[in-house]
């Protein structure tokens, strides 16, 4: 069984965001990046699928040069290759890193494809979506739960939802998208990292692509949020009463 899975370079949850001067971007001068956290979950994933099934994980990251880091992370954790489709530090929009997957996608010929559901610096929740309609694939989204049923071609994805728990049934070859209990990512060991190093990492220039990744998003500006104001003391209710009042926070 084949799956690809995906590992977005993303600066460390952890880490104090600031801005740029002039409102470009994030300055990233001191800040550690690591796999995006629903990306480490959907190559956890795809590493237990291997170890139940055999076959192979191939990680796939898209970007600069930096991203051999996060390739090699998941090469310890047991992946086994990697592609880097290097961008050259060029603004890709989620359809461009979208027709970016569905390329490699059609080279590779996965059985399966896992992604993290989102990205913890954007939020946009949109590539494995788009990723299924370009390659005309059954999608889940979200998953808690994975069961694969490799002699039906079938996975059964169990999803949390308002509700509670809703369970989908979709034909492999498909797209799934981690969420944060499908797993706990293992730690790569000492002997991972060691041959990780050995393991194959193929760079693609993403011209030799010839995709059309052309945004049609455009980011305008980024801007921090205001910071909240001091708060205050009051001495009973009928004061607390009177500051919401004030604060219009309460509707009379």
């Amino acid at each position: 069984m084949k799956i690809l899975v995906t590992a977005k370079r993303t600066p460390d949850p952890y880490s104090k965001i600031k801005l740029k001067p002039d409102g470009s971007g994030i300055d990233t001068s001191n800040i550690k990046f690591v796999i995006n956290s629903f990306d480490e979950i959907a190559i956890e994933e795809g590493l237990r699928k291997k170890e139940k099934f055999g076959g192979e994980v191939v990680v796939v990251s898209i970007g600069t040069q930096e991203c051999v880091e996060q390739i090699r992370t998941a090469l310890a954790m047991g992946a086994d290759r990697g592609i880097l489709v290097d961008t050259g530090g060029r603004y890709l929009d989620q359809l461009g890193v979208a027709k970016i997957l569905a390329r490699i996608v059609e080279d590779e010929k996965p059985d399966l494809v896992i992604l993290g559901k989102q990205a913890i610096d954007d939020d946009a929740n949109q590539v494995s979506q788009i990723l299924a309609e370009l390659l005309g694939w059954p999608q889940a989204t979200f998953a808690s739960k994975v069961d694969i049923d490799l002699n039906s071609k079938k996975a059964v994805v169990e999803r949390e939802v308002d509700g509670g728990i809703e369970v989908d049934e979709v034909s492999l070859p498909a797209v799934i998208s981690a969420d944060l209990r499908l797993n706990q990512p293992r730690y790569a060991s000492l002997p991972g990292i060691m041959k990780a190093r050995q393991k194959p990492l193929k760079t693609v220039k993403i011209e030799d692509l010839k995709v059309d990744v052309s945004p049609s998003v455009e980011v305008l500006k980024f801007e921090a949020p205001p910071q909240r104001q001091g708060g205050k003391k009051v001495k009973d209710v009928d004061e607390l009463i009177q500051a919401l009042k004030e604060s219009k926070v309460l509707p009379f």
